[in-house]
């Protein structure tokens, strides 16, 4: 059963059906027009070579691939012998279709130079057999036939020429799909990618303040504090929901197709700053809107620098600048030394901030530079500058 449907799924293509119809009428119109005379004789010759030529036709209905070049030379040989063998007995000429149909298969299975010189060996041979006195038939058809039938080759190049064509065509359109498909899936591993690091950056952001309350929640506990330890507790409960409202806006975010830049930047340091006027923005240049691809890697920077200064410098004052150029867009935010008393926050760093922070930057050309402040009034802080091409 499986070869039978393998078999029709094989015939069921333009290319085959065509040939199985073409030799189809090629046998029937042989075997009407062909009329041995007897059954002995050149009656039993006529009648051998007619069986014998009509299932030569058939072997053009082999696939290609179960036929290499050399066997398909000789058997397209032996097919061509034949047929002029049969023309040199029959009266009726019909047996020059064998020999047009063996020149034509000889052009669309073989190559160029094998498949002229086998139709001009065809061509020699049916021409031969019925010029000179080689079988009885000669007599009743003309020479010209024989010397034509090697012309059906070009027909055979014109069609191997077209199934080259769209066999090149089906492999260049498997191609484009494949591409298709690893562009497809590489964009979706880059978004999967960006969706992680945006995660990534909220909760940082988030989980670190709420850490750093709780460790001095802790702190004041032990110290016996309890009205202090329960401020503490609740500033850390504020943070939870700010850190909530943060998700809830970053898949916002995700999900638009601008994103108010200054508003977003401000609206973040004033959640972060530990207290009142601890963080300012400045705007220098002329606003304008972004792709919310840029925005969003700028807002994604911002968030994690403002994660490392709560991280390191808790309680230090935190100044922000967006400045507008003519081809790109720079942000830079700067802490001060963190004041007297206040300590970092212990093992709070998982290192893969600022790395991730490049890999986002480099998906838009942007750069980074981070590194501690080592003159001025935020002497002994950090600073990241960001520059993105717009």
């Amino acid at each position: 059963m499986n070869r039978l449907q393998a078999a029709m799924r094989w015939l069921a293509t333009d290319h085959n059906l065509s040939h199985f119809f073409a030799t189809a009428i090629g046998a029937a119109v042989c075997a009407v027009l062909v009329r041995p005379v007897g059954t002995s004789g050149t009656g039993l010759a006529v009648l051998c070579l007619l069986g014998w030529n009509s299932l030569l036709l058939c072997a053009r209905l082999l696939p290609e691939t179960r036929l290499p070049s050399r066997r398909q030379t000789v058997l397209l040989v032996v097919q061509a012998v034949s047929a002029a063998a049969l023309l040199s007995v029959d009266h009726s000429g019909a047996a020059a279709v064998f020999a047009f149909s063996a020149t034509g298969h000889a052009g669309f299975r073989l190559a160029l130079r094998p498949a002229m010189t086998l139709a001009a060996f065809t061509s020699a041979l049916c021409a031969g057999v019925l010029y000179f006195p080689l079988g009885a038939g000669h007599q009743h058809t003309s020479w010209y036939l024989g010397a034509f039938t090697g012309v059906s080759v070009l027909p055979g190049l014109v069609n191997r020429s077209r199934a080259e064509a769209l066999r090149s065509a089906r492999a260049a359109a498997e191609q484009a799909e494949l591409a298709a498909r690893s562009e497809a899936r590489a964009q979706a591993l880059a978004e999967r990618a960006r969706i992680a690091r945006d995660v990534h950056d909220v909760l940082a952001h988030s989980l670190a303040g709420v850490n750093m309350q709780l460790e001095v929640t802790d702190a004041l506990l032990e110290a016996g504090d309890v009205a202090r330890a329960r401020e503490s507790a609740q500033r850390a409960q504020s943070l939870v929901r700010e850190g909530l409202a943060e998700v809830r806006r970053t898949v916002r975010d995700l999900r638009e197709d601008a994103l108010p830049l200054v508003e977003t930047l401000r609206s973040m340091l004033g959640s972060a700053a530990g207290s009142p006027g601890s963080g300012t923005l400045r705007v220098d240049g002329t606003p304008r809107e972004l792709p919310v691809r840029l925005a969003q890697v700028l807002v994604r920077c911002a968030q994690e620098a403002l994660t490392n200064a709560h991280k390191y410098a808790p309680g230090a004052a935190v100044r922000m600048l967006l400045e507008y150029r003519r081809r790109e867009t720079v942000l830079e935010v700067v802490n001060a030394a963190p004041p007297g008393g206040s300590r970092p926050l212990a093992g709070a760093g998982s290192g893969m901030g600022l790395v991730g922070m490049r890999e986002r930057l480099e998906l838009v050309a942007g750069t980074v530079a981070a590194g501690p402040v080592v003159d001025g009034d935020d002497a002994g802080g950090w600073r990241v500058h960001v520059v993105i091409p717009t």
